[in-house]
């Protein structure tokens, strides 16, 4: 038998599980319990009493003792009956019936009888109820203990309790209600213009985004509200950091299946068919338990009696036991069937989060499914709260709302002015790499010309920005960034230039089509025709005061957007990473083009399109495929020209026509395959650099003395013994 003191090992097998176990659960434990207590008194007393008392009958008819001849029974001789059922009678005295048997005999008869005549059911009653106990507890802890539930439950309830004290919890929750009470905009503690904007700032930021881009709603296009968040030590927000890692996994690796549902499902069906089984035939048969047994055995040879009545002592208080017993099933049998049609009723393999979502400013806590959501729906039957506390985990707000804090307290304002560096332009930057957002303290940092994110993953740009008054150029290198209006506000308003690189051409954040001031958009990233995309940044038609537009892509010819663009750019660079670039009619329409670059295009031959830009200055065809360079001579249409750089190709020589280009001053034919140089070279008389290294040159003319503006001469890794003249005063040469 099982002691008491050790029952309640089965009511709660752990006392973490104790959250998991809905209100049913905890009273079906408690019914076993109960079940088990009258197993064990019964049983204790099945083996501590006699359990058959039995004495031979006299009065045998038909097998059985008749109680009808006691009224014979008087002093002096009985009669004797000739019929063979019926035995003799003898002789008795004033003091009772005489049997003439010892105590073995006695002995003997008990134990023959309680085990050939006694009914089964009130033999082994106790016995019974222990044995449908066992396996209600069993159906109801089995969860807990095979390996693959138990691991999930365990798992969960650890993270669970950890997330209920979490100090993050507390204080996102308190913040929600904070934010209820008092919704006014964090940007607007930064400067008293800001507040007489706030009203308007987002029906202003509406009005000049795209067309294209008013179809998406804000989330699409980046434009997103922050409310301010409080502070937290370094060591909770580690915890707090870990703890959203964890629940991610958990997420992840759970809801992939359904076993811990199934399997609850399962054990609930086998108590209802262990209920019916119990109640069948336990109703049935507990009639059988008597209190006078008749016993006939054939054991008249050992005692001289062949019929006994019998006394079974335990049969009164067994059928009081089996009618609790029976009551205690039922109960049990309904709160089963009950959780049942709980089970199938409703959907438990999906929960919704929208009562929460509603309550609190963490409108993205995602809904769950499978065994996630059903132990979560388990969670409420013990305790809403668990669930609600939970959820801030789930949460992206939440979690970057806490990266924010953790960003804050690791970059402080002195570590960070620290990186801060001059750049080529002698402007001030700060370059940020692969840090999960913008610490607050970058705001901080008022004299900052140039910010750079790079591999930032998930970064929001606040109101905050607008104290940075000098800030005229950003950088954004793999960082699908998001802004909040008050934000993209102040940089339509002061940003200059933007240098996005990106894999996917959804990672161009659309709100940079609403910057009205920006001069300089720099695109490095995939636009291949393949991806069939241009319509993501036909946006650029909106950047009207744009003037230098970089595409560093694969493009197989020029988006029809960018030659809208071009009408006004001033400055085209394509670095095309070695794809043909083809189709370039359209270049005649960029007027206005002082500077162009078109590099790594594969260009077999100089685009004759580029001869009706009589406003360009430079020229750089670097690292193309051009041998030969005749087209040069168009070159001599465009009046302003002042720089050409036609480096990196594979140019065998020079054609004479370069002498009509007199108003060049820089030029550049290094990396190529020159073995001479024409005179007719010379009589570009203003040249001040000239750059013919890494070519195949043997001998320099002495008439290169004829370029008096000349200071620079580089003419390295060539086969040059030496200078027919003298450098004059000023050259340097490389």
């Amino acid at each position: 038998m099982i002691p008491v003191t050790e029952l309640r090992y089965f009511a709660d097998t752990q006392p973490a599980y104790r959250i998991l176990k809905p209100w049913w659960d905890v009273f079906t434990d408690y019914i076993s319990i109960v079940m088990l207590m009258i197993a064990v008194f019964g049983g204790t007393l099945q083996v501590t009493q006699d359990k058959m008392i039995c004495l031979p009958c006299k009065w045998v008819t038909k097998d059985s003792c008749n109680d009808s001849f006691r009224s014979w029974a008087a002093p002096g001789p009985e009669p004797t009956y000739s019929n063979s059922t019926v035995l003799p009678i003898p002789d008795t005295g004033p003091t009772g019936i005489k049997y003439d048997l010892d105590r073995h005999q006695y002995n003997y008869v008990d134990a023959v009888c309680y085990e050939n005549r006694l009914h089964w059911f009130a033999k082994y009653f106790p016995y019974l109820v222990l044995l449908h106990t066992l396996i209600f507890l069993a159906c109801s802890n089995f969860w807990f203990k095979f390996p693959r539930t138990s691991s999930k439950l365990e798992h969960f309830v650890s993270i669970l309790l950890k997330c209920f004290d979490s100090p993050w919890t507390t204080r996102a929750l308190s913040e929600t209600v904070v934010e209820e009470s008092d919704p006014k905009p964090a940007f607007s503690k930064m400067n008293g213009s800001m507040d007489k904007k706030s009203s308007t700032v987002s029906e202003d930021v509406e009005a000049t985004v795209p067309m294209l881009q008013r179809t998406k709603s804000r989330i699409e296009q980046g434009i997103v509200d922050r409310s301010e968040t409080g502070v937290l030590d370094k060591k909770e927000g580690e915890q707090a950091k870990a703890l959203f890692e964890k629940v991610k996994k958990f997420r992840t690796h759970v809801e992939e299946g359904d076993i811990v549902y199934r399997l609850y499902m399962r054990q609930t069906i086998i108590k209802v068919i262990k209920f019916i089984l119990i109640i069948c035939y336990t109703v049935y048969y507990v009639h059988n338990i008597k209190f006078d047994v008749d016993c006939t055995v054939d054991i008249e040879s050992l005692t001289g009696y062949r019929t006994y009545r019998c006394a079974h002592p335990l049969a009164t208080l067994f059928k009081i036991l089996a009618s609790f017993y029976i009551s205690l099933v039922i109960f049990y049998g309904l709160i089963c069937m009950y959780t049942l049609w709980w089970m199938l009723r409703r959907s438990l393999k999906k929960y919704s989060f929208e009562s929460i979502r509603e309550e609190s400013s963490y409108s993205d806590i995602p809904d769950v499914k499978n065994d996630f959501a059903f132990m979560l729906h388990l969670i409420d039957q013990y305790d809403p709260l668990y669930s609600k506390r939970f959820a801030v985990f789930l949460s992206e707000v939440s979690e970057n709302k806490l990266r924010q804090l953790n960003l804050n307290n690791e970059w402080t304002l002195d570590k960070l002015r620290q990186r801060l560096t001059k750049n080529a332009q002698d402007k001030l930057e700060l370059h940020l790499f692969m840090l999960s957002g913008i610490p607050d303290t970058v705001f901080d940092l008022v004299e900052l010309e140039v910010l750079k994110l790079e591999l930032i993953p998930d970064v929001t740009i606040p109101p905050s920005i607008a104290q940075l008054t000098g800030l005229k150029e950003l950088w954004l290198y793999h960082t699908a960034a998001k802004i909040e209006a008050p934000a993209l506000a102040f940089l339509r308003e002061n940003l200059r230039a933007l240098h996005i690189k990106f894999t996917d051409i959804k990672e161009i954040p659309l709100w940079i089509y609403s910057l009205k001031t920006l001069e300089e958009l720099h695109l490095t990233g995939n636009l291949s025709a393949e991806n069939n995309r241009y319509i993501v940044i036909d946006g650029l038609r909106e950047l009207k005061r744009l003037k230098v537009l970089r595409l560093k892509s694969n493009l197989s010819k020029l988006p029809q957007v960018v030659t809208d663009v071009g009408v006004h750019l001033q400055k085209l660079s394509i670095n095309n990473e070695g794809t043909k670039l083809i189709v370039l009619n359209s270049l005649k329409k960029m007027v206005n083009l002082t500077e162009l670059e078109l590099i790594r295009c594969d260009l077999e031959r100089i685009p004759h399109s580029i001869f009706s830009l009589h406003n360009l200055q430079e020229i750089d065809l670097k690292d193309n495929n051009l041998k030969t360079i005749e087209e040069i001579i168009s070159f001599q249409h465009l009046h302003r020209l002042t720089c050409l750089k036609l480096w990196y190709n594979h140019i065998a020589y020079i054609p004479i026509q370069i002498g009509n280009l007199t108003n060049l001053e820089r030029l550049y034919l290094n990396r190529n395959k020159i073995e001479k140089i024409p005179p007719q070279l010379f009589y570009c008389r203003k040249l001040r650099y000239l750059d013919l290294s890494h070519n195949n040159l043997t001998f320099l003319p002495a008439d290169i003395g004829l370029l008096q503006n000349l200071q620079n001469l580089a003419i390295t890794a060539n086969r040059v013994s030496g200078l027919a003249l003298a450098p004059p005063a000023g050259w340097w040469v490389g």
